[in-house]
């Protein structure tokens, strides 16, 4: 006998429609503009508009978004959580420095309009 799992269809509604009440913003990144719902994940989103916030090899050889590696790095104008331990550890180790002001990808939760920009170099750490 073939059962199938029974699944109300009213839950569903009720969950698209709570996922409907985020909050979108705007993100600005590499001459493309597109929307996050709040409280996505930066890296996340990039990843899913077909942008990545590494450079070149950076882009197969990085920490898939756990905060160690520090390849994410981007300077990021606009309203964002504050630093996570794990970032706060990763920027203060070189190559990165704790003045460049640059921020993880993979950290950072999207809660207002964002303009970022990704620097050169393997970590993206290079500010001219």
């Amino acid at each position: 006998m073939n059962l199938k799992p029974f699944c109300c269809p009213l839950v569903r509604i009720q969950r698209a429609t709570l996922t409907d009440r985020k909050k979108k913003y705007r993100i600005q990144f590499k001459n493309q503009e597109f929307d996050a719902s709040e409280g996505e994940v930066l890296r996340n989103v990039l990843l899913k508009n077909k942008l990545s916030p590494h450079n070149g090899a950076a882009t197969y050889l990085n920490c898939k978004g756990l905060g160690s590696c520090g390849t994410c790095a981007l300077e990021i104008t606009g309203d964002v959580n504050p630093k996570t331990k794990v970032e706060k550890l990763r920027l203060n180790f070189p190559p990165h420095k704790p003045e460049n002001r640059l921020r993880l990808a993979c950290q950072i939760k999207v809660n207002s309009n964002l303009k970022l920009v990704k620097h050169a170099g393997f970590w993206g750490s290079r500010i001219k």
